[in-house]
């Protein structure tokens, strides 16, 4: 495990180089204190994990968390930006957005990370049948989500309720919490496809 400091931040990662290997890759966007990455890869030592996070606090732990860890990378930068600009075209097996900031307040609903540029980014690094997996507590939010899926030349909804494609994840820090609190939990699983010409 290490944290990833890249040779450029405007040239896309050299995936193979970072990890030493070929291997699917899992992309977990805002990756907290790295518990769920950890448990990932500890379950799944033949793929390539890489956590992505914009507060180095964060980061930190992450690192702490997952010592021990050959398949795990960190990387300290915005998330929208490194889906963009960072990750390579069809390099992502899996991408995780596991409640995500919801910016409640309606005047900050702007600065939500799941946009429709952010999806046409995550399309571009999803390998072909990729997924991106969301849970987030805010109805809202999952709505707004939802709506933009639906309308997305590039996914389709696989698993609308993330009943059985989430069932097999651990849980973050904030699912646990959220769940002891019967907090309702919102999942969607997205499978990219190829757009028809």
């Amino acid at each position: 495990m290490v944290e990833l400091v890249p040779d450029s931040y405007v040239a896309q990662l050299d995936l193979p180089r970072i990890f030493g290997r070929h291997a699917p890759l899992h992309v977990d966007l805002g990756c907290g204190d790295g518990a769920f990455l950890a448990a990932m890869a500890d379950r799944y030592p033949e793929e390539n994990f890489l956590g992505i996070d914009r507060m180095p606090g964060r980061i930190d732990k992450a690192c702490r968390r997952a010592v021990g860890l050959n398949n795990v990378r960190f990387l300290l930068i915005e998330t929208s930006y490194a889906v963009r600009y960072l990750l390579p075209a069809r390099s992502v097996e899996t991408f995780y957005l596991l409640f995500p900031d919801p910016w409640p307040k309606r005047r900050h609903h702007d600065r939500r990370v799941a946009t429709p540029d952010f999806f046409n980014s995550i399309h571009a690094a999803l390998e072909d049948n990729g997924a991106l997996r969301i849970a987030t507590d805010q109805s809202d939010y999952f709505d707004q989500i939802s709506r933009q899926a639906q309308t997305h030349f590039g996914f389709e909804i696989v698993d609308p309720a993330g009943t059985s494609a989430q069932a097999d994840l651990p849980h973050t820090k904030f699912e646990k919490r959220f769940r002891s609190q019967g907090v309702p939990i919102h999942q969607l699983t997205l499978r990219k496809i190829s757009p028809v010409t």
